[in-house]
């Protein structure tokens, strides 16, 4: 008995997935510090930006998809990346529109030359060409609100599995919401529990190759929406890497 204990332990291990160790290397520490983005330096710590970026494996060269990207923070960042020879695409789905107007005229003033910023004329997204990471933070959970519900979320993924190269990255960071509710407070507390994203995402395709634990916050209850000023800018976020087989 206790030798068969003893194998079960040994196999759930084999199983596990490790955490995140990566440091940002020189090009991504050099991208950080670059002089342009003297405006968004201040939230680099919040975010934690040298370590998912280094856990997410970008490097130069790469074609990335930065979705839904807000004011550009990342869009930003990931140009300094990639360099001359990568390309970023940042791309607000054609629903989402409305969120671009102030943001997109201001990042495309920038005259990024690696850089295509623009809303998408579709709903799902898409790409000129293979993408080596597809990068979404934060937005995950509100794929499957207004009644969407999981078909939104298999059809997503699946244009993403179909956007990226073989062997590319699918990263989806978003707020946690507590071990076993699913996605019962997506449009709620703008939350989505990890274990639904990682099942959603796996039946695209993709093979789930580990999680970075430096967005956890175990004093986050999962109890309030991410908006209530208790917890916004410090709910407990997970980081998640997939990659297309």
């Amino acid at each position: 008995m206790k030798v068969m204990l003893m194998g079960a332990v040994v196999a759930i291990a084999a199983a596990a997935v490790p955490v995140a160790a990566q440091k940002a290397n020189a090009v991504i520490t050099k991208a950080l510090a670059d002089p342009a983005r003297a405006d968004q330096q201040g939230d680099d710590v919040r975010r934690k930006a040298a370590d998912v970026l280094a856990f997410s494996g970008v490097k130069p060269g790469d074609v990335v998809v930065d979705y839904l990207p807000g004011a550009g923070y990342w869009t930003r960042i990931f140009t300094g990346i990639v360099g001359p020879k990568g390309h970023v695409y940042a791309v607000w789905p054609a629903a989402g529109a409305k969120y671009a107007e102030k943001s997109l005229p201001a990042l495309q003033a920038r005259a990024l030359g690696n850089v295509t910023a623009e809303v998408q004329a579709t709903n799902l997204p898409t790409s000129p060409k293979p993408v080596d990471l597809f990068w979404t933070v934060q937005n995950y959970h509100d794929i499957p609100n207004d009644g969407a519900g999981e078909p939104a979320l298999r059809a997503f993924d699946t244009a993403v599995f179909r956007m990226l190269k073989r062997g590319g990255t699918y990263v989806v960071i978003d707020h946690a919401d507590a071990p076993g509710t699913g996605m019962t407070g997506t449009s709620t507390r703008h939350r989505i529990d990890p274990a639904a994203v990682k099942t959603q995402v796996e039946a695209a395709g993709f093979r789930f190759v580990g999680q970075s634990p430096v967005l956890r916050n175990p004093a986050d209850d999962h109890s309030k929406a991410v908006f209530d000023p208790a917890i916004r800018g410090k709910t407990d976020q997970f980081v998640y890497k997939f990659r297309k087989p």
